[in-house]
């Protein structure tokens, strides 16, 4: 699956879940199921792909402010949330994390004291549940994940994730993510 067919899909999951009033994951799922097997493990391999090049300190840093904290865990599930909201803000947070809040949901959550906007841990999830549904088996996805996918092409280069610095220094997040820190932390203090 292409970058273009797989952002189609979200796209398309999107405008499902909104004219329906059900979550994203479950018309994510829904449209997954409508697709042929190898499709399926086609977008699973996109997504792989796009979840893993916002693995960086800068992405993880605005999901901390985000999220009040943020754990390895819960990183994973931002990274979904960020995919879910398709790709022109998947785009634009990974050239500008920071562009974050501008997003609504982000700038709603944080008047309001929510802090688990755009933390999506049932996204990382949809293939392996649309295979489910498709089979009725609950590992059918990782026996056809681990036939599409063999032995040693899981192995990864070890990730860039930038430079780290400490997310808990309102200095440094407010010098990395300027934006993001006044909205989550409060005006800098000089």
């Amino acid at each position: 699956m292409d970058t273009d067919r797989f952002w189609q899909l979200i796209d398309s999951a999107r405008a499902t879940a909104a004219a329906d009033g059900e979550p994203f994951d479950e018309a994510l799922v829904r449209l997954l199921t409508e697709r042929p097997r190898q499709e399926i493990l086609e977008y699973a391999e996109r997504f792989d792909a796009l979840h893993d090049a916002l693995y960086r300190w800068d992405v993880w840093a605005a999901a901390y402010l985000i999220g009040g904290g943020c754990s390895d865990d819960s990183f994973i599930d931002f990274r979904a949330g960020v995919i879910a909201q398709g790709r022109d803000w998947y785009d634009r947070v990974a050239a500008a994390p920071d562009s974050l809040a501008g997003h609504p949901t982000v700038v709603a959550a944080a008047r309001d004291g929510n802090d688990d906007a755009l933390f999506h841990e049932e996204v990382n999830y949809a293939a392996a549940e649309a295979f489910e549904r498709l089979t009725g088996d609950r590992d059918s996805f990782w026996t056809a994940w681990a036939a599409h996918r063999p032995a040693g092409t899981e192995a990864r280069a070890e990730p860039d994730m930038g430079e780290d610095f400490d997310f808990d220094d309102d200095a440094e997040m407010h010098r990395r993510l300027p934006r993001l820190a006044a909205l989550h932390i409060g005006p800098e203090i000089a």
